[in-house]
């Protein structure tokens, strides 16, 4: 059973260890200052270090993210003590299930070790401002627009709406009572968007509104939209400062992209086998049984 692999019985583990740890104060003052090498327990004589305690301690699910360390610790290092000792006690081979997760965990961690280092040699000042001045440096200001919709079945009940929303009834209210869309319960609210946001018919229709018209019935792939336009303004292209964040992030994933196609475009990879599996098979858990 793939539930078997879990953390839930580490969580359970550690909360219980929690239970029963004493609580105290160290006074490390005299020590020498430690390091993610320093052994903290022996079990039979394999080592547990402060590193793993620290490596198990970034892991933990958020309700632990507040618990003090004080309190933590020795629950942590309860936890790692009773882990090794299953472990060792533990005979026969390995589970298949229990074996292949660990590669995948290997192979994941190592993965990630490798989209960090290139990540971090993606990012410079010099990257920075190229990047800025290629997407950002010569760009229009932007029109954005502020728009709710009914989204509904049929035109008749497009065509309808619409009529209605010109009339005196509070378009909002009609959306709350006829929409069948996500925003229906907030009165078709779509808030701000610009330009590509939207699927085009929809797009296409608003930028040729007025602020505060009713659009007659827009057919996209969702069903029959009427919309309104509340208002529209004007976005300047953004400062360098503004944007850096996102610039970074992008260029990391730009790196990494490259990085894999490289590598894809180098290797010899052959996936026919997979390809012509059915897809289906992947709920085939009882597999891992066998």
């Amino acid at each position: 059973m793939l539930d078997r692999i879990k953390p839930i019985a580490t969580c359970a583990m550690l909360m219980g260890a929690l239970g029963t740890a004493p609580v105290y104060a160290q006074d490390t003052a005299s020590e020498d200052a430690p390091t993610a090498d320093t052994v903290v327990a022996t079990v039979d004589g394999t080592e547990i270090t402060l590193g793993h305690m620290l490596i198990l301690r970034a892991g933990l699910p958020q309700q632990f993210q507040q618990v003090p360390a004080d309190v933590l610790f020795p629950g942590i290092l309860d936890q790692l003590i009773q882990q090794t000792l299953l472990a060792d006690a533990y005979e026969g081979e390995l589970p298949r299930r229990s074996a292949l997760a660990l590669e995948n965990e290997r192979r994941a961690l190592i993965a990630s070790e490798e989209m960090a280092a290139i990540a971090e040699t993606a990012v410079s000042d010099e990257a920075i401002q190229t990047y800025f001045d290629e997407n950002y440096g010569n760009a229009e200001p932007a029109t954005e627009y502020n728009a709710a919709h009914i989204l509904v079945e049929t035109e008749e009940e497009a065509q309808a709406l619409a009529e209605e929303a010109r009339g005196d009834t509070d378009f909002a209210a009609l959306a709350e009572e006829h929409s069948t869309g996500p925003s229906g319960p907030s009165g078709g609210a779509l808030g701000w968007f610009s330009e590509g946001m939207m699927v085009e018919p929809f797009q296409e229709a608003v930028e040729g509104m007025e602020a505060g018209a009713i659009s007659d019935p827009v057919q996209t792939q969702f069903g029959w939209h009427v919309i309104k336009l509340i208002e529209t303004r004007t976005q300047d292209a953004p400062e360098l400062e503004q944007v850096r964040d996102e610039i970074v992030e992008a260029l990391r994933q730009q790196a990494i992209e490259e990085r894999v196609t490289e590598l894809q475009e180098s290797g010899e990879i052959d996936r026919e086998a997979g390809d012509a599996l059915d897809p289906a098979v992947l709920n085939q858990l009882d597999l891992l049984e066998e």
